[in-house]
């Protein structure tokens, strides 16, 4: 049996915090939070910067129920230094990571992040490795391990190359899923290629609609909490493989994307190019309509999962 929850179900995942975003999504009063605010854990370097420091370092790590099944979840805080990895926000989410292994329970981890901080930049790189090492063990172990994308710094840098090895993802239109941020790509290449002020043009390259239709996440929902709290539950009883095969599997996808959309110059174009009719209606269209629309469009990535 399903177990409810008494929260209110028009919560706005994009608006909401990590802890909000928590509440939102377990069994009502089951979140127990491991190394909370009041052991002070924070970030060594922030200070010889002169920067504020979070108690949390800007992660949220416990366990919960969600369902009525036990579960491990980890949620970054957007709104603190745009959901970056430091030292402590690493280690905290790579030992959440071993513990699903050891306990066998699957994860939930909950984006809102612009990659690695800059002050940090070393810890930070090495702590997306030992992350992505220990998805990929939690996974060949059994476990599942689903993120959730639909926050206000997206899932950029480090963090999609994390989102890239879990088991599935669930992203609202708001999620924004890219290695290289806007910002990143019109410094480097230039306003021509990429105008990152063009908001337009931000969503429909990077956002929910365009992932889920090339298959780069599983399952697109409303931008509310229940939504999302669906979603994950129906999600964990989609067990994937992760195996030689899988990999292999999704090298050949991407090598066919590669071939498929390597001329387009736009995502209108690959919309297009997939078969949806009137593709430039896409980003206004309502989660349902959009569904419908797409149903039978979307870039299957089921065989590499």
């Amino acid at each position: 049996m399903i177990a409810t929850t008494t929260k209110a179900s028009s919560l706005s995942w994009y608006e909401a915090s990590a802890r909000q975003r928590i509440d939102a999504l377990v069994d009502a009063g089951s979140f127990h939070e491991f190394i909370g605010p009041e052991q002070r854990e924070t970030s060594p370097h922030l200070a010889i910067f002169d920067l504020p420091q979070q108690f949390d370092d800007g992660i949220v790590i416990g366990c919960g129920r969600l369902g009525g099944a036990a579960v491990l979840l980890a949620a970054q805080e957007g709104r603190f230094m745009g959901g970056a990895f430091g030292e402590v926000h690493g280690a905290k989410l790579t030992g959440l990571l071993r513990a699903a292994r050891a306990l066998d329970r699957d994860v939930l981890i909950l984006f809102d992040t612009g990659g690695v901080r800059l002050q940090e930049a070393n810890a930070g790189e090495l702590a997306i490795a030992e992350i992505m090492r220990a998805v990929v063990e939690a996974r060949r172990a059994g476990v599942s391990v689903i993120g959730l994308i639909g926050g206000r710094a997206g899932c950029y840098g480090g963090g999609s190359l994390i989102a890239g090895t879990c088991s599935s993802l669930i992203v609202s239109e708001q999620g924004r899923i890219s290695v290289s941020g806007p910002e990143v790509i019109e410094t480097n290449k230039g306003v021509e290629e990429f105008d990152s002020r063009d908001r337009s043009l931000v969503w429909r390259t990077m956002g929910g609609k365009h992932r889920y239709l090339i298959g780069g996440a599983d399952m697109f929902v409303d931008d509310e909490a229940s939504a999302f709290r669906q979603a994950a539950i129906e999600a964990r009883q989609i067990k994937t493989r992760f195996d030689l095969a899988t990999l292999e599997a999704e090298q050949k996808r991407l090598e066919r994307r590669l071939k498929r959309f390597s001329e387009a110059e736009d995502a209108v174009e690959i919309w297009r190019t997939i078969g949806i009719n009137q593709p430039t209606e896409i980003p206004g269209l309502p989660t349902d309509e959009f569904l419908r629309r797409t149903a039978d469009k979307r870039e299957d990535a089921d065989d590499a999962r």
